[in-house]
């Protein structure tokens, strides 16, 4: 792990906690559970925070909420616009709607359908784009330049960061003694407000990401100690598809230990394992991290290390399921 510097230190952990109060009457607190199974078969004490029981069912509904929130009332007229393949467009319309704003929500033509759905019954307008990340922010532009609407990106962005943060303050305000906390890695709006808000609670604490090996730009970032744009990406983690954010990248660089990839296949089993053993439902993208439990370093591990992994979502087709 790097040390700190100047541009991790941009985003603090007051705006963290003082997002935790502006979304506090909006977002749930959602539960930590565990499963004496799993830890069993892990070798490990796992808590789950279950951002998956999230309103619009993904952790994206904090930084979202934060990001409204914050917006004057006359901002709020203009209304908001974002560009998002999935989590973060649910839960901008959820939030617009939260505060009496309009939302416009650019999103690729083949995104998944029912994130899609989740957009329009928030109260979203979809506008769809190429499927590719140059077409939606060109395509997010467009509406901004036509209707001066305020735009809120989906990870890249200090409002979203704070939001993402206040997961990581629930999971250790309740789990104090953690040794290890970890998520997945994708634009790292969340694992960036984990880092802050993990090491300001407990500064010892270790911290891990998790990531699809089809869209392994972080890892290679890490591996380089530079930002590795996202040149293709070909996961079952719809989720996790997009280049390491700007802004989030030293942050991570500064912040987390290792970067732990895993395969397609491995992220299905874990992804079907916890459903049958917790009975909670999860997406492919917050089986990333359950998967990375049975690699190195943590297959390793003491049996009495105690780990929290935030379970970034469980919006899934059910039509349409990994196996």
């Amino acid at each position: 792990m790097n040390q700190p510097n100047s541009v991790a230190d941009t985003i603090s952990i007051d705006q963290i906690y003082q997002a935790a109060v502006r979304i506090g009457g909006h977002a749930h607190r959602t539960p930590v559970v565990t499963n004496r199974t799993f830890n069993q078969l892990s070798g490990l004490q796992v808590f789950f925070k279950c951002e998956n029981l999230q309103r619009t069912g993904s952790f994206k509904f904090r930084g979202a909420c934060n990001a409204v929130a914050m917006l004057s009332a006359a901002q709020l007229t203009h209304g908001v616009v974002t560009h998002s393949s999935g989590n973060h467009a649910a839960a901008i319309a959820c939030a617009a709607r939260q505060f009496g704003a309009r939302a416009t929500v650019v999103m690729p033509a083949g995104s998944n359908a029912v994130k899609k759905a989740a957009v329009i019954r928030y109260g979203g307008k979809v506008v769809e784009c190429e499927n590719n990340e140059a077409a939606r922010i060109a395509t997010a532009d467009k509406v901004v330049r036509e209707t001066g609407a305020n735009l809120i990106p989906p990870f890249d962005d200090a409002r979203i960061i704070a939001g993402q943060g206040t997961a990581a303050l629930e999971l250790l305000d309740e789990v104090p003694d953690l040794d290890i906390v970890m998520a997945p890695v994708g634009g790292g709006g969340l694992i960036a407000g984990t880092c802050i808000a993990a090491r300001a609670q407990k500064p010892g604490i270790r911290i891990f990401a998790a990531e699809p090996e089809g869209a392994n730009d972080a890892w290679q970032s890490f591996q380089k100690q530079e930002r590795v744009p996202l040149q293709s990406a070909n996961t079952v983690a719809d989720g996790l598809r997009t280049s390491l954010g700007l802004l989030n990248w030293p942050i991570i660089q500064a912040g987390v230990e290792d970067i732990v990839t895993v395969s397609d296949v491995e992220i299905v089993a874990a992804m079907r394992q916890f459903w049958m053993l917790t009975k909670l439902i999860i997406e492919p993208s917050s089986a990333v991290p359950v998967a990375a439990l049975q690699k190195p370093p943590f297959d390793g591990m003491d049996q009495s290390t105690k780990i929290g992994i935030i379970l970034s979502g469980g919006n899934v087709d059910p039509d349409h399921l990994p196996w």
